[in-house]
């Protein structure tokens, strides 16, 4: 929305300067964005009187002129057709930038004659889009600053909240202004115009609500043609193209008071009744636009005996436009249902200014007095002869009212304000007030409860007037500011990226298809309002969203891929239902290689995995692995969990299904875990240690190898889990190497080759104390296993 200084006092009594309302603006709410000021923007400007202007004797097309200006009599050559002797234009004097061509003046020769300044046109001013030769000024004093001369203003520019279309007047503003003391508001209600005859056009509403009230009346006789300079120039400086007086006039009431309006030929109105209802199927309308669009039953139309002729709110037709040689004119004042009118907008791809204040709710109250404005103003620009008003439906009932008490303020708002301040600000604001209750103005349907009217009250008395009081102390948190499920998904943020994995941030919801090949899809968990058709149901996996991921990555040319995310998953609809997973999939399709090597594998994900839940505090020694009965979207025999016992589920890693893939049209193969933040139990407290036994042993470590014969079917997992228990002081781990079938291990038999790191901490080990603990090494693969050591 934008304003000008002295449109804004035509509101306001103030002695205030631009910066001065810009700020208090911004004190009471008003976001301002721009002030453009012209007078700071060609301060270097000022009107000078050419008092001889001779050819110059080296170049046709230019002439030598002697200028007076405010720095005495200058000699500039000019290239514009119209300098001559007596011409008051605008002088640029040497080092001025000029903002239309981009250059900084210097004295330099042209054609032999140095030119010392220049004589401008509006387009090196930018204040007309083009123009022919320099400007001619009426006769004003030489030196008056352009800006001044030329009768440009600052321009404010702010942001206008949905809430108060009140604002998009400049009446509204000036009226918050003078409540927060900046000047006193001009109250000037519009007279009643008197009609002189019946208004021979009947108005109809048709019942639906998209229209409630409609009013108008016939004007007669007038004439139209351009609108006078000041109201041109008004419009002009808010972004406005002047177009005629009848059309200048309804722009002219739009920004002035908000109130949208709109003029018809009426000799172009067809059946002698205008209507505002539905749209039907089938109708079209050649808008203002140049455009034609289709109407609907949900869209308000206007309507003539033709049919459609316009979209009540949002833009009126060809048809029935007015032109220069228009002599009755049908003027239009209704209101017209925000939301219906928002969604109209939408669905035809219109915003228009009377659409964009539409759709925020424009004052109901101000349909009849805004007729009556409207009309007083084409008869002072056009003449003419008013019928009666004329006026079908029921203007919207007025806002509640609403029972407050000022204490209220200092409760709410923390400002301790006398009960008359209160008051005075409520009345300033246009608010009705008789005992306890407060009656809002028709044009502040926002204003619903005791709360909004203390916000009133705060941003009138400003908000730097809240006073500045500290927060009770409280007391530091006993275990810091995260919880343990917040630093434990910091931490997995944190290592996965350092693993080479790049994070996603995929929906919490999944198409219903998609979840039901993850365990999901339950009718509890899909969304009455879903953001997309694909989009309906909550998910009960991560991996569904970040498998789609490496699919779209693939189609994009980048099909190896590695990716986690951490995010919620929903098993059913209750809060208990919830859980946090950490989810990591690879895509490996590296380039090909000479020797073949495949790159990562499933075996480098399950090391990922474990040093992960390792960095979350899980028990990891303790691990179960398990491949039995693993869940449908795995491969089966390519997929695991990881657990401390069957009803201890940390993790779930493997090979995505290719059945699940081409579902999900993502090509293969893609390894993939999921891990359970909740799931993994708190680390256990541990005993304080000495700073001898923190310390790292200065002993180097030797390791030893161990081929163990054990059942074909025996999880490695278990064997190195049972050797590592053999002594937990001495051994710092264990790796298995090697597994093989065949020739020379019994059937239904495998060889397992695992090495042993041995970590001596106090003195060197002797042969006799590695071979005592070689032999309890394989004594526990025996018992714990089953395994034997291999002859």
């Amino acid at each position: 929305m934008k304003f000008t200084l002295s449109w804004l006092k035509d509101h306001l009594e103030t002695d205030a300067d631009v910066a001065t309302v810009a700020e208090a603006m911004t004190m009471a709410g008003l976001e301002v964005e721009h002030v453009e000021d012209p007078g700071a923007k060609l301060a270097a400007f000022s009107a000078a009187r050419i008092k001889e202007a001779v050819q110059h004797p080296n170049a046709d097309r230019l002439r030598v002129c002697q200028v007076e200006t405010k720095d005495g009599l200058k000699e500039i050559v000019c290239g514009a057709s119209n300098a001559r002797a007596g011409l008051v234009t605008v002088y640029a004097p040497i080092g001025t930038f000029v903002p239309g061509s981009g250059i900084t003046l210097e004295a330099r020769p042209v054609r032999g004659i140095v030119s010392n300044g220049m004589l401008c046109s509006a387009k090196e001013l930018e204040t007309a889009e083009d123009s022919e030769g320099i400007l001619e000024l009426a006769e004003t004093p030489v030196g008056t600053p352009a800006a001044e001369a030329l009768g440009l203003e600052a321009v404010i520019d702010f942001e206008v909240t949905p809430n108060r279309p009140d604002w998009l007047g400049v009446a509204g503003i000036a009226r918050d202004l003078a409540a927060a003391g900046v000047g006193t508001f001009k109250d000037r209600a519009p007279a009643p115009v008197a009609g002189t005859f019946p208004c021979p056009i009947e108005i109809r509403v048709d019942g639906s609500g998209a229209c409630p009230v409609f009013a108008g009346r016939l004007i007669r006789g007038v004439k139209n043609g351009p609108s006078p300079e000041w109201l041109q120039r008004r419009l002009r400086a808010i972004g406005l193209r002047p177009i005629n007086a009848l059309v200048d006039v309804t722009n002219f009431i739009s920004y002035d008071r908000a109130r949208p309006l709109h003029v018809y030929d009426a000799a172009r109105l067809a059946g002698g009744w205008i209507e505002a209802r539905l749209g039907r199927r089938g109708e079209q309308v050649a808008a203002l636009d140049g455009r034609t669009y289709p109407a609907s039953p949900e869209i308000c139309v206007i309507a003539d005996g033709s049919g459609a002729i316009g979209f009540g709110g949002v833009m009126g037709g060809e048809s029935t436009g007015v032109t220069e040689a228009t002599t009755e004119v049908f003027l239009e004042s209704a209101w017209f249902d925000p939301i219906r009118t928002a969604q109209a907008g939408r669905d035809l791809g219109i915003v228009s200014d009377a659409q964009y204040r539409f759709a925020r709710g424009v004052d109901p109250g101000f349909v009849v007095p805004g007729l009556e404005l409207a009309t007083a103003l084409i008869i002072e620009l056009c003449g003419g002869e008013p019928s009666e008003a004329r006026m079908a439906g029921d203007v919207p009932a007025p806002p509640a009212p609403i029972d407050f008490d000022p204490a209220y303020v200092a409760r709410l708002a923390g400002l301790d304000l006398p009960a008359e301040r209160t008051a005075a600000i409520l009345t300033a604001l246009g608010f009705h007030i008789e005992g306890s209750r407060v009656w809002p103005p028709s044009w502040r349907r926002d204003v619903e409860g005791k709360a909004d009217l203390v916000e009133e009250v705060a941003r009138i008395a400003g908000y730097d007037a809240l006073p500045a009081e500290p927060l009770p102390p409280l007391g530091a948190a006993a275990s810091g500011v995260l919880t343990p499920r917040q630093t434990r998904i910091k931490t997995a943020r944190r290592a996965l990226a350092a693993m080479g994995y790049g994070e996603a941030v995929t929906w919490s919801f999944v198409s219903r298809a998609a979840a039901e090949l993850f365990g999901g899809g339950d009718e509890t968990l899909l969304l009455e309002n879903p953001i997309a058709a694909d989009l309906d149901c909550m998910r009960p996996s991560v991996l569904p969203g970040l498998i789609q991921a490496t699919g779209r990555n693939a189609r994009r040319g980048f099909p190896d891929c590695a990716l986690f995310e951490i995010g919620p998953v929903f098993a059913g609809a209750g809060p208990a239902d919830q859980k946090t997973a950490v989810a990591a999939v690879l895509a490996p399709h590296p380039p090909r290689r000479w020797d073949k090597s495949a790159g990562e594998d499933i075996f480098s994900l399950k090391g990922d995995l474990i040093a992960l839940l390792d960095e979350l505090g899980a028990p990891v020694a303790n691990l179960q692995t398990a491949q039995e009965a693993t869940r449908p979207w795995w491969r089966p025999g390519r997929a695991a969990r990881l657990q401390l016992g069957p009803k201890a589920v940390l993790a779930e890693v493997g090979e995505i299904h290719p059945r699940v893939l081409a579902a999900l049209d993502v090509s293969g193969p893609i390894y993939a875990f999921e891990a359970w933040v909740e799931a993994i139990p708190d680390p256990k407290k541990r005993a304080a240690k000495t700073k001898g036994a923190l310390a790292l042993s200065p002993l180097m470590p030797l390791t030893r190898d161990f081929a163990f014969v054990a059942d074909a079917g025996l999880p490695a997992a278990e064997l190195v889990r049972a050797v590592q228990a053999a002594d937990r002081a001495l051994i710092a781990g264990a790796r298995v190497f090697d597994v093989y079938e065949g020739p020379g291990v019994p059937a239904g038999k495998k060889s397992v080759a695992v090495e042993v790191v041995i970590q001596p901490r106090e003195k060197t080990l002797s042969d006799a104390e590695i071979e005592a603990l070689s032999a309890k090494i394989v004594a526990a693969a025996a018992k714990a296993a089953g395994a034997v050591l291999r002859g």
